[in-house]
């Protein structure tokens, strides 16, 4: 059956799943919910004639939305060259923890699964734009590599090979923890932090761990990794005396435990975390004002459930 069955609900009905491809293809809600538009865009720009001889819309929104992902990746590495410090992916929100309201914004549309981790996505970043493509719609939404090969313009063997390319990278770079103990480490690095207790912090940290700050240079930041358990402990202690009175609640970030810090009752950084053995080996912090928009609304701020 082709599109002439397909109502303006239905084909509605795709955005939530395209948000979702494009979110984990691109690490930013911005630059997905553009991809997504683009795509809908052509297919309304399609003649009837043509919409009516497309099987399946849903599969052709797909393609097209894998295309003009491929494109912002190709073209991505220049941009975040420029980019001021770290560039990292825009951390979401769970909305069952806020209220805020929720339905058009696209952070509001994403599942919340080990894909979209802030560890997974980082990963993401440092394969190609083609292996990017073949594992996250392969590995992550099921597609097969026919499919793939049309949206990358090379055979189905080819894509399977970057596929596998890129599963190995994700293998090498992280062992899962259980949610418990990522919710151990994080809510003793929140009770370290808030008491400003070095030692404490530096006892939780991974000797080898290392902090990424994201500020887009529209905040004040680290503008490049620091490393190693000790240095990050003295600065997470400098950052809280600079800022009195700052809160920080323990929030899902990425579908993971995580902390949030509120200063005057606006969100100033979400931070994100790795584990291994009990202690945090990463920490991302993303201060970007522009990366927190989900997470500031109705009137700058959130407010948490409790």
């Amino acid at each position: 059956m082709g599109a002439a069955g397909a109502s303006t609900d239905e084909m509605a009905g795709e955005r939530r799943q395209l948000l979702n491809v494009a979110y984990r293809l691109l690490g930013s809600l911005a630059e997905s919910e553009d991809a997504v538009q683009e795509a809908y865009a052509r297919w309304y720009a399609l003649p009837r004639s043509r919409q009516d001889e497309i099987v399946s819309p849903g599969a052709w929104l797909t393609t097209v939305t894998g295309r003009i992902c491929l494109d912002v990746l190709g073209s991505a590495r220049a941009r975040r060259e420029r980019y001021v410090g770290a560039w990292l992916p825009d951390p979401l929100p769970d909305h069952t923890e806020w209220d805020h309201g929720h339905g058009t914004d696209p952070a509001d549309q994403m599942v919340l699964d080990e894909s979209v981790t802030m560890a997974f996505l980082v990963v993401l970043e440092s394969m190609t734009p083609a292996e990017r493509v073949a594992f996250v719609l392969h590995d992550v939404f099921r597609y097969p590599f026919a499919e793939i090969a049309g949206i990358l313009g090379r055979t189905s063997a080819a894509c399977k090979q970057l596929a596998a390319s890129a599963r190995r990278r994700v293998r090498v770079a992280r062992a899962p923890v259980t949610a418990a103990e990522q919710a151990d480490a994080v809510r003793h690095v929140k009770e370290a932090w808030e008491a400003k207790d070095i030692a404490a912090l530096i006892e939780l940290l991974d000797p080898a761990a290392v902090m990424t700050a994201d500020g887009g240079g529209m905040v004040g930041t680290v503008l490049r990794p620091i490393e190693g358990g000790t240095r990050i402990a003295q600065y997470m202690v400098a950052i809280a005396d600079k800022a009195p009175g700052f809160e920080l609640l323990e929030r899902s970030v990425n579908g993971v435990p995580g902390l949030v810090a509120q200063h005057a009752g606006t969100v100033m950084t979400v931070a994100s975390f790795d584990v291994a053995d009990g202690r945090v080996t990463r920490i991302w912090a993303v201060r970007n004002p522009e990366k927190l928009r989900p997470w500031v609304r109705d009137g700058g701020f959130v407010r948490p459930v409790v």
